[in-house]
């Protein structure tokens, strides 16, 4: 059970693998972009380049997939950023129960957006975690665990590509201590337990009165969708695809939270309430393409006396 790229790549492991894949599910299909096509989820297009039956259900409350499920008599679930809650009864269908592959360090960051909020939230530490699934939201028992260190600068359309490969590297493991009965349930500190919701736009506006370093890890961490915002002197709001954080403190006569301190070849240097400075490297205005500062700033010159975004 799986939708996105980070799913699409743990079902490659298993295909490799050569386990007895009786169905594939993934959420429905969706309209697209400005034309609104139909596309296939990425774990829909590789199941259908390998001949796998795909289940694309609504709910998951009904009693028809719970009888397709049911049918199958799968000896195991595997689910990979499916994207629904799963029911308890559908959880309880396989012999060897269901696991999951999270994208985090549980307890922390349970939740739809872990590699993102583990971003913005500065840590410089994170894995892939495979659990027992129970009824309560990524509680259940852990299987193994894989770690590795986040990047200074690593945003979180990288990230998700390295757990990707990570998690697909774990799912096999788990699955092959599972089937021969080595598999260790160790539960979770439920005490020590955070959340990671679901990314929306309103995460995007930049409050200048934060830390650089802090502004840096939202642009990081919102990487490709919903991207942080500014706004700028005739372009309105901007989307800030990267960024760097200067934290050390530089004389400046007006060190204001979101002043504009220069503006050119060099990117876009605004205030910041730590006294440090936000670098603005690559920017991309409504109805524009992505590019770098200094060459949309050629474009669209303004005058940096005196203006606080």
């Amino acid at each position: 059970m799986g939708t996105p790229d980070f799913a699409a790549v743990c079902l490659k492991s298993l295909i490799k693998g050569e386990y007895e894949i009786l169905g594939v599910l993934a959420q429905p299909d969706r309209p697209k972009n400005r034309g609104h096509k139909i596309v296939y989820s990425p774990v829909k297009s590789l199941a259908l380049e390998n001949h796998l039956n795909i289940y694309q259900p609504d709910s998951l409350k009904g009693d028809e997939i719970y009888d397709q499920m049911k049918s199958l008599a799968p000896d195991l679930i595997a689910v990979a950023a499916y994207g629904k809650i799963l029911p308890e009864r559908i959880l309880n269908i396989p012999k060897y129960g269901s696991i999951n592959v999270h994208a985090s360090l549980l307890p922390k960051y349970r939740g739809a957006a872990p590699i993102q909020r583990a971003i913005m939230a500065g840590e410089t530490e994170t894995g892939i975690r495979i659990q027992y699934m129970a009824k309560e939201l990524d509680a259940g028992d852990i299987i193994l665990e894989k770690k590795l260190e986040i990047g200074m600068n690593e945003n979180a359309d990288e990230l998700t590509k390295r757990l990707a490969a990570l998690g697909a590297e774990a799912l096999p493991e788990a699955i092959e201590m599972i089937a021969s009965g080595t598999a260790f349930r160790t539960p979770q500190d439920h005490a020590r337990a955070t959340y990671a919701p679901m990314l929306s736009r309103a995460d995007s506006p930049i409050d200048w009165t934060r830390p650089a370093r802090a502004i840096a890890c939202q642009v990081r961490g919102l990487i490709p969708w919903p991207c942080a915002e500014m706004t700028l002197p005739v372009a309105g709001p901007v989307k800030i695809w990267s960024c760097e954080a200067e934290e050390q403190k530089i004389n400046h006569p007006d060190m204001t939270p979101g002043k504009i301190l220069s503006a050119g070849k060099n990117g876009l240097e605004v205030a910041c309430g730590d006294g440090g400075v936000l670098r603005v490297m690559e920017i991309q205005a409504k109805g524009g393409k992505r590019m770098p500062f200094a060459d949309w700033y050629r474009g669209h010159p303004f005058e940096i006396y005196n203006i606080i975004i």
